[in-house]
């Protein structure tokens, strides 16, 4: 495969969707296990193509987040992602990993709150061009730094007992298994390091053996570039398995907040909490994904976005009804929260 000069490859992009059954209710078990063997390429394949579709229609910190009342969209992803470093415990000074930072957006702005060094670590060129670009223009550059790697090889890239604390936000789903890498988070972690997690995760109310909630995780997959959901108690266990002593979980997605995280999905614009945030949520509404739909077409024809990147955005479309259909049904959270620490010994 011929990356292009930002680091995209066409032909990932391209083949992103031919990792799911045209007919996603006859996904079968195989086409799990191909995706799970497949990951780096299903990932890749993904964000090459929905990176510039994530940062148009939602902002540069990819991930949900709660809100109060009144709360503007882009306050409620810096408090979430505040709400995370407070939880940790972060402290001035700390040498931090984000897992899956995408272009970088929590990494800067946790920097920012807590005055911690972060290494921000992916598996994606293009996204981590972004992220050192708009590093620099934020001028952190001596305070976050990138670096593409594998989170399934995590020991071997940076050694054992490297960092203070460990996070991620959203993103070790796409990992083949938790098991697998919480287990390279807790050697990279110091004695007595912590690490805290948003995970994405079906709830205990989901049950695989009913087809509607089986079809609902499938088109979480496909939506997301995600190689398979698992359930909340898979990653519990994961967790307690490679030794970590879980301080603290909770779904927070279970809170009675008033205001749902999913809210901006639904794209009903009369929900929008700010008059800035019309614009956000106009973008998920009916006529706001018609534009994306042709606006992403020609462009994709005229050779201004690599060919694929429609049909990415066409899951994309997927992705956004499922994930409200799983929040309103209590299936799925993409904010199960766990704080995790790394024994003394």
């Amino acid at each position: 495969m011929v990356a292009q000069a930002d680091g995209r490859v066409n032909e990932r992009i391209e083949n992103y969707t031919k990792f799911w059954q045209k007919d996603i209710s006859k996904d079968s078990a195989n086409d799990t296990t191909n995706r799970i063997d497949s990951y780096t390429d299903v990932v890749n394949g993904y964000y090459d193509g929905a990176t510039d579709l994530y940062e148009f229609g939602w902002a540069r910190s990819f991930h949900f987040c709660r809100f109060y009342k009144g709360e503007a969209f882009q306050a409620g992803l810096a408090r979430h992602e505040h709400y995370l470093a407070a939880q940790m415990g972060l402290r001035p000074g700390m040498r931090v990993l984000d897992v899956g930072c995408g272009v970088g957006g929590p990494a800067r702005e946790i920097a920012r709150f807590a005055d911690v060094n972060v290494v921000g670590l992916n598996n994606n060129d293009f996204q981590i061009g972004r992220a050192r670009r708009y590093t620099k223009e934020a001028g952190l550059e001596g305070q976050v730094s990138f670096v593409k790697g594998d989170f399934m090889k995590l020991a071997e890239q940076f050694g054992e007992n490297s960092f203070d604390a460990v996070y991620a936000i959203e993103a070790t789903v796409h990992a083949p298994s938790f098991e697998g890498v919480y287990g390279e988070i807790m050697k990279v972690l110091k004695p007595g390091g912590v690490f805290g997690v948003y995970e994405w995760v079906m709830t205990d109310a989901w049950d695989p053996s009913v087809p509607s909630h089986k079809e609902l995780a499938n088109r979480i997959e496909l939506g997301n570039g995600i190689p398979e959901m698992r359930p909340l108690k898979q990653a519990c266990d994961a967790m307690r398995t490679v030794g970590f002593t879980v301080e603290h979980e909770e779904d927070l997605a279970d809170r009675p907040d008033e205001v749902p995280w999913y809210y901006p999905l639904e794209g009903d614009v009369f929900k929008a909490q700010t008059a800035w945030d019309y614009i956000t949520v106009w973008r998920m509404s009916w006529s706001g994904k018609l534009v994306t739909h042709y606006g992403v077409w020609l462009l994709e024809r005229i050779g201004l976005v690599p060919k694929g990147t429609w049909e990415v955005g066409e899951a994309l479309k997927i992705a956004g009804d499922s994930l409200v259909e799983g929040g309103r049904t209590k299936l799925f959270t993409p904010m199960y929260l766990a704080i995790c620490r790394k024994p003394q010994n």
